[in-house]
């Protein structure tokens, strides 16, 4: 029992230091412009990759003062774009509606490779706004289409998708703290 937790920890904390500390000032540096615009922040992720943009969008909204959206709460309209057109398009149909010049969406996907995430990116890298991936290298894809289409992205370099799931949120935070010495 004693191993598997030291190697939990090991891997977690392997992970951290693997992360581009150059990639997370990038990001928060393009949110500060984006506050400071008055645009809006879009975040989109499945399952646990979208309870942590929800803990985020509140986050953000609150402490920063960002006006930040998690796609995955608005269940009615979620559900409604699965059911009406297809699941591939739930962030995609919202981004459709909501988004504007200047505003930045960032996917969440641990293998990087969710249909709805990567239709989202897409489109709004299609219509000029700017894009980040926040993915993993879960069954060692290197953070899959989602690191290929977006802007900048950041991939937890971790094959487990519960440590890149714990690696999103303390990215997440990372970014909300950086942010607050700066605002």
């Amino acid at each position: 029992m004693e191993t598997f937790f030291e190697n939990y920890k090991k891997d977690l904390i392997n992970a951290i230091e693997s992360l581009d500390w150059n990639v997370l000032k990038i990001i928060a540096d393009k949110l500060i412009h984006l506050k400071l615009n008055g645009n809006t922040v879009y975040l989109i992720g499945n399952g646990g990759s979208s309870a942590t943009p929800s803990h985020s969008a509140g986050d953000w909204t609150k402490e920063l003062r960002i006006k930040t959206i998690c796609l995955t709460d608005n269940t009615p309209s979620l559900t409604a774009f699965a059911n009406d057109t297809d699941y591939a398009n739930i962030f995609k149909g919202q981004l459709e509606t909501f988004l504007e010049n200047g505003d930045i969406v960032i996917g969440y996907s641990g293998s990087g490779n969710s249909p709805n995430v990567i239709n989202a990116i897409e489109y709004a890298k299609s219509n000029g706004n700017f894009t980040v991936g926040i993915s993993g290298d879960y069954n060692k894809k290197s953070g899959g289409k989602l690191v290929q289409l977006s802007d900048i992205s950041i991939v937890a370099n971790t094959s487990s998708m519960e440590r890149i799931e714990d690696l999103h949120l303390i990215i997440n935070h990372i970014i909300k703290e950086y942010i607050k010495t700066i605002i």
